[in-house]
């Protein structure tokens, strides 16, 4: 399986210090050797950096690590190959503009007997990935189900994209994360975590590498910070262990709609 790494912030914010335990479980303390990925929204415009080498050999991700971009909104991904070979088109995460805004997506899990489900015409996969066929697949449903225009409010979209996610679980193991630069939505399949963080911001220490980081002093009162990781990695921090099903949207590192688990839908 892989791991996936997002977050969504109410300033402008780095990833270093979460992208830096990612790394080190492709091929350090994971089996995650087959690729990596990020994506960082600024605005309406992304930049993505992707390498099909593991990340703990990566160049880029060195780059990535002592390089602080900031951004509200960031998505990645390290790969462990069981659809489609070891190459940069099948690396995650993929991006396809809908609606003037570009979407960028990335999974966790593995699919079966999913192509004719899957097929697609406005949207096609350029890799060989369960993964992207998804994505695509998830993108063209949400054009027929809206229209050429985008709606006001966004949260009915995400709300049918949860639709279609729980319809794609039942082909296997569906992990997602999804973003269009404003709004982040993951789905829990079977592994998913996050944690938002707020003041009184305190330390962290990374569960994958000897990093500690105080917060205090890289924040301001008024920060906003969602990190959402395949698993916890910090082990000094409390994180919310999603449940199969369980969804949920952020915007701006808070929380704004949520469903899915058995939990939800009692309260």
């Amino acid at each position: 399986m892989c791991e996936l790494l997002a977050m969504s912030a109410n300033v402008p914010t780095d990833i270093v210090f979460s992208f830096t335990g990612l790394v080190e479980r492709g091929g350090v303390t994971g089996p995650h050797v087959d690729g990596w990925g990020i994506t960082f929204y600024e605005g309406k415009g992304s930049r993505t950096f992707k390498d099909a080498v593991p990340s703990c050999q990566s160049h880029i991700a060195q780059l990535i690590k002592s390089y602080p971009i900031k951004s509200e909104v960031v998505i990645s991904h390290i790969r462990q190959a069981n659809r489609g070979q070891v190459s940069l088109e099948n690396t995650h995460p993929f991006t396809r503009e809908l609606w003037g805004r570009y979407w960028s997506y990335a999974h966790n899990g593995q699919l079966s007997d999913y192509q004719q489900m899957l097929a697609t015409h406005r949207f096609q996969p350029v890799g060989e990935t369960d993964s992207e066929m998804a994505f695509c697949w998830i993108l063209e449903a949400v054009a027929n189900e809206f229209g050429a225009i985008p709606p006001v409010e966004m949260r009915p979209v995400f709300e049918f994209i949860a639709q279609l996610a729980e319809q794609i679980r039942h082909k296997g193991i569906f992990n997602l994360i999804i973003s269009d630069g404003d709004y982040l939505m993951c789905f829990c399949s079977n592994n998913l975590s996050y944690i938002t963080r707020r003041a009184p911001f305190g330390n962290a220490k990374l569960i994958d590498t000897d990093v500690v980081i105080d917060f205090d002093k890289e924040t301001t009162p008024n920060d906003v910070v969602s990190i959402i990781a395949t698993r916890p990695l910090t082990d000094n921090e409390n994180w919310h262990v999603m449940q199969p099903g369980e969804w949920k949207l952020f915007r701006l590192g808070e929380i704004i709609t949520e469903g899915g688990s058995a939990e939800l839908c009692a309260s």
